[in-house]
């Protein structure tokens, strides 16, 4: 399994070091057993929304957990919500804390404390995104909620939040992998994120969606297409039969390669 900002304005186009953000909206795939978690309904092609990564020095590394942006295990990590209500507060912490029952990590949630590590803001029209690990930048937010709201379905926030807290923990985007194959149809991929909502150029599709994580720089797990951290796969953007849907919860190998990375 391996481990990566969305929304309209999805322009920067992100290149490779280390520290990102991210968070997609993904399309769903059927469940099948146990042993898959629970995706959610399908969503139409046109409501795709894609998370980025975001880096301290303008570059994207690859991989899945980057082995320079890890945590010491048994780190309490400050978490400072700023803005928002304190409903859509409580979400974010309920769903963030889902990594405490398998990393040896604690987040300890506080509002408006510019000294905390993670700053999280909730700018709408900002997308969703978040800096990968402890390389953050000394001011300013480091992960963004842009669209959840009181009526937003615990779904999303369970696919958004646990995706983001993820990137902070060191994950990167599963489908950027070491070892992935996706059969993309890039042509298709192409004009499919040159348009609404995300205007990417073709450079951006070849950042976030092409490129792979180095094997190097990061330690990793077989690939997870269930994985929380992985991008919606439409069919239609691919060649053949493949797709990967809305991952909303913590996979099996999630949990189990999270709990390797930071051992209790």
């Amino acid at each position: 399994m391996k481990f990566l900002k969305l929304n309209k304005t999805l322009l920067t186009a992100l290149a490779l070091t280390t520290v990102l953000f991210a968070c997609k909206k993904e399309r769903p795939t059927e469940t099948a057993d146990l042993e898959k978690p629970e995706i959610s309904a399908v969503n139409p092609l046109g409501n795709i929304q894609i998370c980025t990564e975001r880096s301290l020095d303008g570059t994207t590394p690859r991989g899945a957990v980057l082995k320079s942006t890890k945590w010491t295990p048994g780190t309490t990590i400050k978490v400072s919500l700023n803005g928002s209500t304190a409903a859509i507060r409580a979400k974010v912490i309920q769903y963030a804390k889902a990594w405490e029952q398998y990393a040896n990590i604690k987040f300890n949630f506080v509002t408006n404390d510019n000294t905390a590590k993670i700053r999280v803001s909730f700018v709408s029209g900002d997308g969703s995104w978040s800096y990968i690990g402890k390389s953050t930048p000394s001011t300013g937010a480091t992960m963004n909620y842009g669209w959840l709201t009181a009526t937003t379905a615990d779904s999303e926030y369970s696919r958004v939040v646990i995706h983001e807290f993820g990137h902070a923990l060191g994950l990167i985007h599963e489908h950027q992998h070491p070892l992935v194959a996706i059969p993309w149809d890039k042509p298709a991929v192409y004009a499919y994120y040159a348009a609404a909502p995300n205007y990417w150029s073709q450079a951006d599709v070849d950042n976030n969606l092409f490129a792979k994580y180095s094997t190097t720089q990061t330690n990793y797990s077989a690939y997870d297409k269930y994985s929380i951290m992985h991008y919606s796969v439409p069919n239609e953007l691919t060649i053949g039969d493949f797709e990967v849907g809305w991952n909303t919860v913590l996979s099996p190998t999630d949990k189990s390669f999270i709990a390797s990375v930071y051992p209790f």
